[in-house]
């Protein structure tokens, strides 16, 4: 079909209408025009009188008349408020003829309502406050090294994001939030890695708080929230991409499905390590008696993923894990050797209380686990554990997570780390995410239509930055794991902020649709946790402190 013409006047415009053509063929015109233009329409209003659109566009309006008898105002959905909705045809020099079709009519109705609805929608948006950046403006001279001023920026990023929120059950806590302009939510992963911070720090409240605020809305089965939220991703999205800040005054819910809708076996698993962390760092063994069942029902929740009884392996589905933008699924790595150190902190927390069927129970999980780890994703001819079963990719958040906590040897963490070298992952920023990057047929759309495909792939991450910093140093790597936290530590002073991810030249990750958060608490958390393990090996091996000068200087 020939698209009609049409002509701007501001925001009008105005569509002419052939002679011949009825007034039926008018919502196929605007289907047309807006198929092709991407033009935002609300509804067709007759131009009244005929002569004005053309006069004041320098149109001849006899000619005009002539061949378009019949013209049509489009108004856009911000003015349709301030028009009267008619759908009557005009045509100078001949009685008025009204030809309302009810149903055109009907919907021309239900759109206007519609636009209304949209408008007031993005009004009580654009009411928010703007978003304000929280760099964290310190002074060099304040501190004496680099470290130490990052060390600074990092802690106000996560203690920034304390908020005291409202549940739906009128109960108020103190809720650490994911991030300020993209996730102002609690995320059960977000939160279980910045916990080793906040600890670290002695923000004990907030994490006691928001460990009972996910337990409070544990289901019956033992499902935890993948997170506790109080608007729908399309309207963070919105607040976001209108440089708004969201809310914090409507209750906060629980969420069980991530966007894909997959549940978090990750989640699921480090919720119980950060609630045993916390009671035992803190030695509130109270809080851990009180919710020991809770803990138990959710180790049983997520075993309901172990399909082969004979090798104890969680098998999660696509989008399911920490890197939600990635379809990958089946005996994961990173899932695996979460669920591992889970079930290895419920033995010794068992043990502590002497329950010991429990204590043998979860042992022997944790010693299965472990060999299956070994014997299906350890690849000797690589030099580090793969991915999953089915990707041979060199991932580093469950390698260095192994490292870590001890699943691998030490042949085997010298190996990891030695390949994380020659593949370049800790450079410019560290740390990648995979190496090399996933096929983009794995890439969720989403990612790769908003510009940010390389999200999970070959993106940095400073919480796996910080983890392979605790690694070097476990693996007695010192100056290395020293190495690794001044890079880290110069691009938080670089920035003022702890960034979400950063893209392969070394700057926060941002698309048109899409920019970096910050601060994120995931990161500022893992910092600063990575800084008072990298301090206790280095005053173990003699070597100067990390935020204080050498006095010999």
């Amino acid at each position: 079909m020939n698209h009609p013409p049409f002509f701007n006047e501001g925001w009008k415009t105005y569509l002419l209408l052939e002679r011949h053509q009825p007034i039926t063929s008018c919502q196929k015109s605007l289907a047309s025009l807006f198929s092709s233009f991407s033009f935002p329409y609300s509804c067709l209003v007759p131009c009244s009188p005929w002569l004005s659109p053309f006069e004041k566009t320098g149109v001849d309006s006899r000619s005009a008349k002539r061949s378009y008898p019949f013209a049509y105002k489009i108004i856009s959905p911000a003015f349709i408020v301030n028009c009267k909705i008619n759908v009557r045809v005009y045509n100078k020099g001949m009685p008025s003829k009204n030809n309302m079709d009810l149903p055109s009519f009907i919907k021309g109705l239900l759109t206007g309502v519609a636009a209304l609805i949209a408008a007031q929608y993005v009004h009580a948006i654009i009411k928010q406050p703007r978003l304000i950046s929280r760099a964290v403006l310190s002074k060099a001279e304040d501190f004496d090294t680099v470290e130490a001023r990052a060390l600074f920026i990092a802690a106000d990023n996560l203690r920034s994001a304390i908020e005291v929120r409202r549940f739906e059950d009128r109960k108020t806590r103190e809720i650490l939030q994911a991030g300020y302009r993209n996730f102002r939510e609690s995320w059960a992963r977000d939160f279980s890695f910045a916990s080793f911070g906040l600890l670290a720090l002695k923000e004990v409240k907030v994490v006691k708080d928001t460990l009972e605020a996910f337990l409070d809305h544990q289901t019956p089965e033992g499902q935890l929230p993948v997170k506790l939220h109080s608007m729908g991703m399309v309207t963070r999205f919105m607040h976001s991409l209108l440089g708004r800040e969201q809310p914090v005054d409507f209750p906060m819910r629980p969420k069980y499905l991530s966007g894909h809708g997959a549940p978090s076996l990750d989640g699921q698993c480090l919720m119980v390590i950060a609630a045993i962390h916390y009671s035992f760092q803190t030695e509130d063994h109270k809080f851990l008696e009180a919710h020991w069942q809770a803990l138990c029902k959710a180790i049983s929740w997520a075993e309901r993923a172990v399909l082969d009884d004979a090798d104890g392996l969680l098998t999660q589905g696509a989008f399911a894990d920490w890197a939600d933008s990635i379809a990958r699924s089946g005996r994961g790595l990173y899932t695996n050797v979460i669920y591992w150190k889970a079930l290895q902190e419920m033995a010794e927390a068992a043990k502590h209380f002497g329950l010991n069927d429990q204590t043998s129970l979860y042992s022997q999980k944790a010693q299965l686990v472990a060999q299956a780890i070994q014997a299906h994703l350890w690849r000797p001819n690589l030099g580090y554990f793969a991915a999953s079963d089915s990707l041979d990719h060199l991932t580093s958040s469950g390698n260095l997570l192994a490292i870590a906590w001890g699943l691998a040897s030490a042949d085997q963490s010298n190996s990891i780390m030695d390949a994380l070298i020659v593949t370049g992952m800790a450079s410019p920023v560290p740390t990648q995410v995979a190496y090399p990057s996933y096929p983009r047929h794995l890439i969720a759309l989403e990612n790769r239509l908003a510009g940010v495909a390389n999200y999970h792939t070959d993106a940095a991450w400073l919480w796996i930055g910080a983890w392979h910093v605790v690694a070097l140093a476990r693996s007695g790597r010192v100056e290395e794991s020293h190495g690794i936290l001044s890079r880290i530590a110069e691009v938080i002073v670089r920035d003022q902020q702890v960034h979400e991810v950063y893209g392969p030249n070394g700057k926060p990750l941002s698309s048109f649709w899409y920019k970096s958060e910050a601060p994120l608490t995931w990161n500022a958390g893992m910092v600063v946790y990575a800084y008072y393990v990298l301090e206790f090996f280095m005053k173990k091996t003699e070597i100067v402190s990390l935020v204080t000068k050498d006095e010999k200087e």
